[in-house]
């Protein structure tokens, strides 16, 4: 059994391209778990951790990947996760249930949009995590500019720990504040780790640098700045405990250094994160006793305690569903049965697995603190497993709501199987993911987070189902919204001559502030019986299944609560469907008179852009009715953020390439839903009408 004061669970997240996949490549290398460093784009693609095909092509992380390695004696479970927005789901699930973290930065490009996506997640299941600056071999590069922006972007109380040795071409290694030496990472693969004394022309710097580090630390510290008021100086010891104090609480997060690409600053990485990030025992966990009303306890990292384990990722597989787990209490073993919490049922436990990227290796058990692979349960992403009596359920895993759609038909009758197959694993595996079928067009609708999150499922479809798949222009996932209160008295009857159908509802629709991301809310205030008790949950239901539907556009509709008051009902002739069918119709009819109106996505776009195409770039944006929100000068590039419509950002990467010149990149995530204005909202009204007649033809 492991010793859990030896064990690490972290994640590598950041901005696309920042290189996080390179730098997990070189921990499995330096940990001795590969023997060659593949490298992430070109036709030699190779990285253990991007594994898929698709990854390969594009040079992109797609989906997460676990393996273990060992480092000094400790092992680490490490989780490399994509940085593009269209799969956040991955961090997302990924850091629900890891200890630590480490942020990766790019030395040039800094703090970028999904670093704050990527540190919002960390803050939501309070992570520890290191920053680690990479690229310090580029052109540009300015460590002290990116530590700036940790703190002015991200809040951070950021604490370098080291100072570059040179930078761009002349980075040779850095310089070590907490040991005040030098270290350089010689041979041909950086293999070699070399301690020196630091060079005379950096003595000055590195002085000043660790005695702002000893500053700040001890402003969190007060057994550091005891040792600093007694003796004017602190032990390397009392640093390094200072440092890991106030990192699990959060209050700071150091500052590591390297270029993953050319092979140095990694080994003193690998360093900082067994002596800085928490071990399981450092976390305490809490869930919900569901036989005790929901009361919240503490989760021990006891190996001999009943089983407290999450599923946080999901792999349908050739030979069957692969269960990523993470155990937070007591043992799992290989045939036993354990209680799913969210259904009630016993799960009998086939493998157990030692994740590497896309490879397994059969275990017997696993204890706390671990994070395994099973087979043999049934189970969805967040569920959470328990043994023995008690019945515990864990927090769940934040999903965001999809916002772009495309239809889909089939080419060949015969491919029907294969991608209903195809669509329901894939649903399955992946939360942000819907699919549904349009019974007015015929067409099967697949929803997503972005184009390329699409686009890849499509590919997928294709390549591992050979299914010939057409596919239809994006969509955009409106809303529809009330704006005004509006009262409702609605009474449905019918008689057929065999026992009739009466319900009669009286309330209020009141609509919700858009701001505070409801969508829905029911309330019942029927006193005296007038609507019997076991009809008001089918009032609830009846308008939760018209609010799929808006007036305008046929849209879903939300910002809505609906409030029953009053109504009727009839000895004989009410039931369950009967109220049903009467919530129905009359949410349709009180929508109607609520002046709805139709909201958009909004998508918070950042593009870095070369200084002289600023004025291009921000002209187009303008004519897809984007808002400026800043700009910023950073070297040679503009740093461009704001906010634009998603209707009109499709193929927005192809366009932003002919004006460019193919220099400029850029990243997008959806910030929130705003409404239309009257003439877009006209518009888009029209399109669905248009849609409908031609389907009807």
């Amino acid at each position: 059994m492991v010793d859990l004061t030896k064990l690490r669970n972290i994640g590598i997240s950041a901005h696309i391209d920042s290189g996080k996949t390179t730098l997990t490549e070189r921990i499995l290398f330096y940990c001795g778990r590969i023997h060659r460093m593949g490298e992430i784009k070109g036709k030699e693609a190779s990285a253990t951790m991007d594994h898929m095909e698709l990854e390969k092509e594009r040079g992109i992380t797609i989906t997460s990947a676990a393996t273990r390695v060992a480092w000094n004696d400790c092992h680490i479970n490490l989780i490399d996760t994509p940085g593009h927005v269209d799969f956040t789901v991955e961090v997302e699930r990924s850091l629900r249930v890891l200890d630590g973290a480490v942020l990766v930065l790019c030395a040039v490009g800094g703090v970028q949009s999904q670093s704050i996506t990527v540190d919002r997640q960390m803050r939501r299941y309070r992570v520890p995590r290191i920053a680690f600056i990479n690229k310090m071999d580029r052109v540009g590069a300015d460590p002290a500019r990116v530590v700036s922006e940790l703190e002015t972007k991200l809040g951070h109380v950021a604490v370098p720990l080291q100072i570059p040795i040179g930078a761009e071409d002349t980075f040779e290694g850095i310089i070590d504040l907490v040991r005040m030496v030098a270290v350089y990472f010689d041979g041909p693969r950086g293999e070699n780790v070399r301690v020196a004394e630091i060079p005379e022309s950096l003595e000055e710097e590195a002085d000043r640098a660790r005695h702002g580090m000893l500053d700040t630390l001890s402003l969190y510290d007060d057994e550091l700045m005891e040792a600093l008021l007694e003796d004017d100086t602190a032990t390397e010891k009392q640093v390094r405990l200072a440092v890991r104090r106030a990192t699990l609480s959060r209050e700071i997060t150091p500052v590591l250094l390297g270029a993953a690409f050319k092979n140095k600053g990694v080994q003193a990485l690998l360093d900082g994160i067994i002596e800085y990030l928490p071990s399981p025992l450092d976390r305490v966990a809490y869930a919900c006793d569901l036989a005790n009303e929901g009361a919240e306890v503490a989760i021990t990292s006891d190996s001999d305690a009943p089983l407290v384990a999450m599923a946080f990722k999901l792999c349908d597989e050739p030979f069957g569903q692969v269960s990523y787990v993470r155990i937070y209490q007591g043992c799992i073993k290989k045939g036993g049965a354990y209680k799913n919490a969210r259904t009630g049922k016993m799960q009998r436990i086939g493998r157990i697995y030692r994740l590497h990227a896309d490879k397994r290796e059969d275990l017997e058990s696993a204890s706390a603190g671990d994070i395994v692979g099973v087979m043999g349960i049934d189970c969805v992403s967040g569920d959470t497993l328990c043994g023995g009596e008690i019945n515990l359920s864990l927090e769940q895993i934040h999903c965001a709501e999809p916002v772009i759609s495309v239809s889909i038909s089939l080419e060949r009758p015969a491919d029907r199987d294969a991608v209903s197959k195809a669509l329901n694993r894939f649903v399955k595996e992946d939360p942000t993911f819907h699919t549904r079928f349009d019974e007015e067009s015929g067409e099967t609708i697949l929803s997503g987070m972005g184009e390329l999150h699409l686009e890849v499922y499509v590919e997928r479809m294709r390549r591992e189902y050979n299914a010939e798949i057409t596919v239809g222009k994006p969509k955009v996932s409106y809303r529809e919204a009330p704006t005004v209160e509006t009262p409702y008295n609605y009474k449905f009857k019918k008689q057929t001559g065999g026992a009739g159908q009466f319900a009669h509802i009286v309330g209020r629709l009141v609509p919700l502030d858009l701001d505070d991301a409801v969508d829905y809310e029911f309330e019942s205030t029927v006193r005296g019986g007038n609507v019997p008790t076991e009809y008001i949950s089918s009032v609830d239901k009846g308008f939760q299944m018209a609010r799929s539907k808006g007036p305008l556009a046929k849209y879903e509709v939300v910002g809505v609560k609906m409030i029953l008051e009053d109504g009727s009902a009839h000895a004989v002739d009410s039931s369950d469907l009967a109220f049903q069918i009467c919530a129905r119709a009359t949410f349709r009819q009180v929508m109607a008179e609520a002046k709805p109106i139709i909201l958009e996505p909004i998508m918070k776009v950042e593009i870095e852009v070369p200084t002289d195409f600023q004025g291009s770039v921000v002209g187009d944006l303008s004519s897809r009715r984007g808002l400026i929100s800043g700009t910023e000068a950073k070297a040679r590039v503009t740093i461009i953020t704001g906010e634009v419509p998603l209707a009109n950002m499709f193929g927005y990467s192809t366009d932003l390439r002919s004006l460019t010149r193919g220099e400029a990149t850029f990243s997008m995530e959806f910030a929130c839903y705003r409404r239309t204005p009257s003439n877009v909202q006209d518009e888009i009204i029209e399109t669905r009408r248009a849609a409908e007649a031609a389907a009807k033809k």
